[in-house]
C-alpha cells in the first residue's frame, strides 16, 4: 500500500454553468456593442445621409434586441403567455415605424443591458454546489481479507470497511470499528474544536481526522450521507421563489396583455368613436406604445440598485444582487452561526490554574514545550499563550499519544500527562483548586489538565472567544427592532455562555445542518422575513433557506457562493448599516415608480386628448427616465 493516500476531486463539468456563462458575455457584449453604435451615430448625425442612418439603427435594433426578443418569443411559445421583453420590442419597432429610430434603439439598448446584469448576477448562484463536492473525496481505501485497495467512494456499500489516515477526509458516514481519533467535523457542525471519537461512533464524509488512523464500516450510502443531504438541501432552498418574485411575474403578464390591448384599440376606436383619421388613429396608437413602454418604470430600480450596490461595496458588504438589497430592510429576525461568526472561530486561553506548590512560568513552559509537539487546536491556543508570554520552552522527550484522551511526556526528570480529566484522574480534576474545572465547565469552557507524578499541576480552559464587535452588532440590531437568533452545533452549555456575552435574544444548540434548516423554517413562519448568517460549509443550506444569507468575508467557499450577500471584512455592524441602505433604497425605488407611472399616465391621458405630439412624448418619456435615473445616482453617497 502507498505511504500516502491521494485523493483526488475532479471538479464536474456543468455544461448547464458553460452555456449559461457563454450567455451573460454575448449579451454584455451585443448590449455594449449596441449602444457603441448609439453613440457614434450619434456624433456624426449630421453628416449621414439618410440610408447609412437607418442601416445604423438598424444593427444596433438586431444586436442589441436579439437576445431579448429570442427570449421573449421563447418564452411566449412555451407559456403561452406574453411578457415584457415582447412589449419592448414591440414599442421599439413602433418608435422606429414612425420615423423615431434612435428613440427605439435607446430602449432596446438599456433593456438590452439589463438584461445581461440579470444573467450574470443569476449565474453567481449556480457554483456552490461545485464548491460543497471539492470537499468530498472520491476515493477510498477499502479493508479487504487481502489487504486494502483503492476503490472509488460512489462504489461503497452499507457494511464495507474502509481505512482512514490522520489528516484525510472521510469519505462516507459510518462507525468506528478500530482505531480512535480527533476529528474536525467544523464542516458538519460549525463546531471549532475537534472531537475524540472511537469505538462505534459515528463519523461523516467531508469531515478530517486530526491523529491516528481509523477503521470505518460505511452505515450510508453515497447518496444518502449528511454531506450530499447539504448540497440537496442547497439545491432545494434556492429552487423556491420567493413572493415578491413571483408576484413581479404576475404582473408582468398582466401589466403587457393591459397595454397591447389599450394600443390595439387604440388603432381602431378612435376612428369610429370619434371621427379621427386613420392617420390621426395610427398615429395616436404609435405614441401610446412609444410612452406606454416601461423604460422609465425599468430604470426606476436598476440605476438605484446599482448605486446602492456600489456604495455597499465600499464599505465592505457585498451583494449578489439588487433583490437582495431590496428584501433586507424587511427583516425581522436573524439567525447568526457561532463559530466563526459571533466568535472568531478558534480556541483562545481564557483562564489558567497553577498549584501554588509551582512557579507558574516553570509549569507553562513545561506544558507549552510538550503542546509544541501536538497539531490539536486547544494544544495550538495553549502554545501561542505562552509564545505571549516570552517563555522559553525545555526540550522534552518520549512522547506518547494515549488514545485521543491526551499526551505523556518527560520533562526533565519528570513525566508529564496533559488531557481531560478522564486521562488525568477525574476526581482529583474535579477537586483541584477547589472545583474550579466544574466552574469553568459551567461557562462553556473547554479545560485541559497537565499533571506529573506528584499531581495535577495545572488547569487551562479554552474558549471560542467572541468577536469584539459582536456585541455592539447585535445591540444595533435589536436597537432596530430585529429578533436575534444562534443556531449553533456546540452543546447547550457552551451556546448559552455564547448567547449571553454576545446579547443574544434566543439560542438552539447542539444544530446540525437539517437541524439549522427546520429552524429556519420555523422561524419563518414566524417571522416571514428572516436571514442567516455563517461562515461554514454547514451552513451553506441555512443559508440558502432563509430570505436572505449573508457569509463572512473569511468563510467557506461553499457559504459565500450561497450566501446573497457577503460582508468582507467579518465586520457584523455592517449587517446594520446595509440594513439603513437598503431602506434607503427602497425610498428612492418608490419616489422613482411613482414619478415615473404618474408621468406615464399623464401622457397617455395628453394623447389621448390630442394634445401630445410624438416629440413632446418622447422627451417626456425620456426626460422622466433621466431624471429617475439621477434620483437614483444619489445612493451613490453611501450610508448617509
Amino acid at each position: 500500500m502507498p505511504a500516502e493516500v491521494r485523493s483526488i476531486r475532479v471538479r464536474p463539468f456543468s455544461s448547464f454553468s458553460l452555456v449559461e456563462n457563454s450567455k451573460e458575455h454575448v449579451e454584455l457584449i451585443a448590449a455594449l456593442f449596441s449602444g457603441l453604435i448609439l453613440f457614434l451615430t450619434w456624433l456624426n448625425i449630421e453628416h449621414l445621409p439618410q440610408s447609412a442612418y437607418i442601416t445604423l439603427h438598424i444593427i444596433a435594433f438586431v444586436t442589441g434586441g436579439y437576445a431579448k426578443a429570442k427570449e421573449g418569443i421563447e418564452a411566449t411559445i412555451r407559456d403561452k403567455e406574453l411578457n415584457v421583453e415582447m412589449l419592448m420590442i414591440l414599442a421599439a419597432i413602433g418608435s422606429a415605424s414612425i420615423g423615431y429610430w434612435t428613440e427605439g434603439a435607446v430602449l432596446i439598448f438599456i433593456f438590452a443591458l439589463s438584461g445581461a446584469l440579470e444573467t450574470y448576477t443569476m449565474n453567481k448562484s449556480q457554483k456552490e454546489i461545485s464548491s460543497l463536492m471539492d470537499l468530498q473525496p472520491n476515493r477510498a481505501w477499502k479493508v479487504t481479507k487481502d489487504g486494502y485497495i483503492e476503490v472509488a467512494t460512489d462504489s461503497l456499500i452499507i457494511g464495507d470497511n474502509i481505512l482512514i489516515k490522520a489528516g484525510e477526509r472521510i469519505p462516507s458516514d459510518g462507525k468506528i470499528v478500530k482505531g480512535t481519533t480527533f476529528i474536525d467535523e467544523s464542516a458538519i457542525t460549525g463546531e471549532s474544536i475537534p472531537v475524540m471519537k472511537d469505538h462505534r461512533k459515528e463519523v461523516f464524509a467531508g469531515t478530517v481526522t486530526m491523529d491516528g488512523s481509523i477503521t470505518v464500516e460505511i452505515t450510508k450510502t453515497q447518496k444518502d450521507t449528511v454531506f450530499q443531504q447539504v448540497m440537496e438541501l442547497v439545491r432545494s432552498a434556492q429552487s423556491e421563489k420567493s413572493p415578491s418574485q413571483l408576484f413581479i411575474e404576475r404582473f408582468e403578464g398582466t401589466y403587457v396583455k393591459v397595454i397591447l390591448i389599450v394600443v390595439a384599440l387604440m388603432l381602431f376606436l378612435p376612428h369610429f368613436l370619434f371621427g379621427w383619421t386613420w392617420m390621426d388613429t395610427i398615429y395616436r396608437a404609435m405614441i401610446l406604445l412609444v410612452v406606454a413602454s416601461p423604460c422609465a418604470l425599468v430604470a426606476s430600480i436598476m440605476p438605484a440598485t446599482l448605486s446602492a450596490i456600489s456604495s455597499s461595496a465600499r464599505n465592505g458588504v457585498l451583494f449578489k444582487g439588487g433583490n437582495h438589497l431590496e428584501s433586507l430592510s424587511h427583516i425581522k429576525a436573524i439567525a447568526f452561526d457561532k463559530t466563526g461568526t459571533l466568535t472568531y472561530g478558534s480556541p483562545e486561553v481564557t483562564d489558567i490554574y497553577i498549584d501554588p506548590l509551582y512557579n507558574k512560568e516553570d509549569a507553562l513552559a513545561a506544558i507549552a514545550s510538550i503542546e509544541q509537539e501536538s497539531n490539536h487546536p486547544l494544544a495550538r491556543a495553549i502554545v501561542r499563550y505562552a509564545k505571549q508570554s516570552n517563555i522559553t520552552f525545555p526540550p522534552i522527550g518520549n512522547m506518547k499519544n494515549s488514545n485521543g484522551q491526551g499526551v505523556t511526556s518527560v520533562v526533565g526528570d519528570q513525566t508529564w500527562k496533559i488531557g481531560n480529566p478522564a486521562f488525568i484522574g477525574k476526581k482529583a480534576a474535579e477537586m483541584f483548586q477547589e472545583g474550579a474545572a466544574v466552574r469553568l465547565a459551567s461557562e462553556g469552557k473547554t479545560v485541559v489538565f497537565a499533571a506529573n507524578e506528584e499531581g495535577i499541576v495545572a488547569a487551562i480552559a479554552l474558549k471560542d472567544t467572541v468577536r469584539k464587535e459582536t456585541k455592539q452588532a447585535i445591540k444595533v440590531l435589536k436597537d432596530h427592532g430585529v429578533y436575534t437568533i444562534m443556531l449553533t452545533g456546540d452543546n447547550l452549555k457552551t451556546a448559552k455562555a455564547i448567547a449571553e456575552e454576545s446579547g443574544i435574544d434566543h439560542f438552539v444548540a447542539e444544530c446540525m445542518p437539517d437541524t439549522k434548516v427546520g429552524e429556519l423554517k420555523r422561524l419563518k413562519k414566524k417571522f416571514n422575513q428572516i436571514a442567516m448568517v455563517g461562515d461554514g460549509i454547514n451552513d451553506a443550506p441555512a443559508l440558502a433557506t432563509a430570505n436572505i444569507g449573508i457569509a463572512m468575508g473569511e468563510g467557506s467557499d461553499a457559504a459565500l457562493e450561497t450566501a446573497d450577500v457577503v460582508l468582507m471584512k467579518n465586520d457584523l455592524p455592517r449587517i446594520a448599516k446595509a440594513l439603513k441602505l437598503s431602506q434607503r433604497m427602497n425610498q428612492v425605488v418608490k419616489q422613482n415608480i411613482i414619478f415615473s407611472v404618474s408621468v406615464i399616465m399623464l401622457l397617455i391621458i395628453s394623447n389621448f386628448f390630442q394634445i401630445l405630439d410624438l416629440p413632446l412624448g418622447v422627451i417626456g418619456h425620456e426626460g422622466s427616465t433621466i431624471l429617475v435615473i439621477l434620483n437614483g445616482l444619489r445612493l451613490l453617497k453611501g450610508y448617509e
